[in-house]
């Protein structure tokens, strides 16, 4: 059976993913894609040399994140581009756990204000992503 993801490789270009449409194989393909994703931002932006107090990396791999999956489940993708792309590629490209551990040791060492601004930025940032993906989906899909 083709798997059409439709985000580039297959929608509007008549392309098929021939991926085994079991989920647990559709999630760890995604999975390890958005792994390896995750690592390539984390490595651009410690190159990037900037604030290395600040979180940035994970600032912007849960926002980004949070806006191709939303992007998905608005545009009413079906059920195996949501488990490739939503679950798999996004649920291993964002993290909940280094947003976690990173806001509290930037409390835990005296910067509190990063702390704050960390945990305020990935919640407030994410949730403007989200709306919108949800204001481009209506229009565009």
């Amino acid at each position: 059976m083709a798997f059409d993801p439709g985000f580039g490789l297959g929608f509007g270009l008549g392309l098929d993913l021939d991926l085994d449409p079991e989920p647990a194989h559709v999630v760890g393909t995604g999975g390890a894609i958005g792994a390896v994703l995750r690592h390539w931002v984390y490595t651009q932006v410690a190159n990037a040399g900037k604030d290395r107090a600040f979180p940035t990396a994970t600032l912007t791999v849960n926002v980004v994140g949070s806006f191709v999956f939303a992007v998905a489940v608005f545009a009413g993708w079906g059920d195996s581009t949501i488990q490739f792309l939503g679950i798999g590629i996004c649920g291993s490209f964002t993290t909940f756990s280094s947003f976690s551990v990173e806001t509290v040791q930037l409390w835990e060492t005296g910067n509190r204000r990063l702390a704050v601004a960390a945990a305020g930025g990935n919640l407030c940032l994410s949730l403007v992503a989200i709306g919108v993906a949800w204001a481009l989906a209506s229009v565009l899909f």
